[in-house]
């Protein structure tokens, strides 16, 4: 068996630790390992090494090449709230040499403080501003302005200050042109609203129209935007010949929060989506949210993140969510209070987006009820670009 051993690595003035850890993951060098720092050879040939990121995008790939990726998703809201109770506020009580007589956190502050104060991943802040409110507590009761102080969702602004996030929705009714789509952040899961409208009047000339981008979007997003737009353009020539508008108007298409960059393949049928309810004047089906990529034949391709954004979904009470038909079984693995009062839609082209969207009955309360899990996908399967 393999002895295992914690080692830390302190990088000195100079030398690269990706070089290093390059050399030192190498089977057939790291059994004579000379770090180069103290100039002591090392044998490493049964060493574990552990490396933590938290994104493996910046890791070289000769070095992802020689590890084993394990990748590990965020908690979710029912998570954070078991981990503080059972942990986290018998922990700061204790430290803050507080009784059960002295202090009570009702779930609902606790609910309240994981929505609105801590939406990382970990539970590093939630545990900081528990902390938080019991030294506070302990501040009242050594100067005996309270015997005993009970932290309700009213209170909780006296003990942290007022919330970090305020609100998940920018809107309640999303109008023509205007489509819900979700993102994975550094934070974990986050709606991500699409934008599109009319930048100038035609002016009744026929000619080619244009369009621009907003909102600090990376190249990968700028290419989803290009491929929606033809695929757009070429569906609404099949399902309405007569509408000229996509090829005809001056539009500008905006992902709001412009000073947070936006980059990554998973809004190219959120923004198709946005383009054709524009085109159509026509607002999609309300509490839908809808995460994939395009091809530029319309094939669905599918997306990572599909926890945490489900996650945001739920969390701003979307009903409805359309995913890529080939991210069912990442769906399936998700537990069950996750998936619970959810109607879940897989499609595999951007024909069935539309049907979904655009659906006669998409306003009825019918289909605002939760529903079992739902299959479109159709025969030919989504290719990889």
């Amino acid at each position: 068996m393999l002895d295992s051993h914690w080692i830390r690595f302190v990088s000195g003035h100079q030398g690269d630790p990706a070089s290093a850890l390059l050399e030192m993951l190498d089977p057939e060098q790291n059994a004579n390992f000379l770090d180069h720092y103290l100039d002591v050879p090392v044998d490493l040939s049964k060493v574990l090494f552990i490396c933590t990121a938290n994104v493996i995008d910046t890791i070289p790939e000769p070095l992802r090449d020689r590890m084993e990726m394990i990748d590990m998703s965020g908690y979710v809201a029912e998570e954070k709230l078991a981990i503080a109770k059972q942990y986290l506020v018998p922990q700061a009580r204790t430290e803050s040499g507080l009784s059960k007589e002295q202090i009570s956190i009702q779930d609902n502050a606790l609910t309240a403080l994981i929505k609105s104060y801590c939406r990382e991943s970990g539970v590093r802040s939630l545990q900081k501003h528990i902390e938080k409110v019991h030294r506070k507590v302990a501040f009242k009761v050594v100067k005996k302005e309270a015997d005993k102080v009970d932290i309700t969702m009213d209170n909780l602004q006296d003990f942290v200050g007022k919330p970090v996030f305020t609100h998940d929705r920018m809107y309640e009714t999303t109008p023509p042109g205007v489509v819900m789509g979700l993102a994975w952040t550094a934070m974990g899961g986050s709606t991500l609203f699409i934008e599109s409208t009319i930048r100038k009047p035609t002016g009744g000339k026929k000619a080619e129209g244009t369009f621009e981008v907003t909102g600090h979007l990376g190249d990968v997003m700028k290419e989803s935007i290009h491929i929606a737009m033809t695929v757009a353009r070429n569906y609404l020539k099949q399902e309405d010949p007569s509408n000229t508008f996509l090829y005809d108007s001056h539009l500008h298409i905006h992902v709001p929060e412009g000073a947070t960059p936006k980059d990554g393949p998973s809004a190219g049928m959120t923004i198709g989506t946005a383009l054709l309810s524009l085109a159509k004047n026509q607002a999609i089906r309300q509490d839908v949210a809808m995460t994939g990529e395009l091809s530029l034949m319309g094939k669905v391709l599918p997306v990572g993140g599909i926890k945490e954004k489900v996650i945001a979904a739920k969390r701003v009470d979307v009903k409805c969510i359309i995913l890529p038909e080939e991210n069912k079984k990442d769906f399936n693995d998700l537990p069950k209070y996750i998936t619970d009062g959810l109607e879940v839609h897989f499609v595999s082209t951007f024909n069935d987006v539309y049907s979904i969207c655009f659906s006669e009955t998409n306003e009825t309360d019918s289909l605002r009820s939760a529903k079992p899990v739902t299959d479109h996908a159709s025969s030919a399967q989504p290719t990889f670009g």
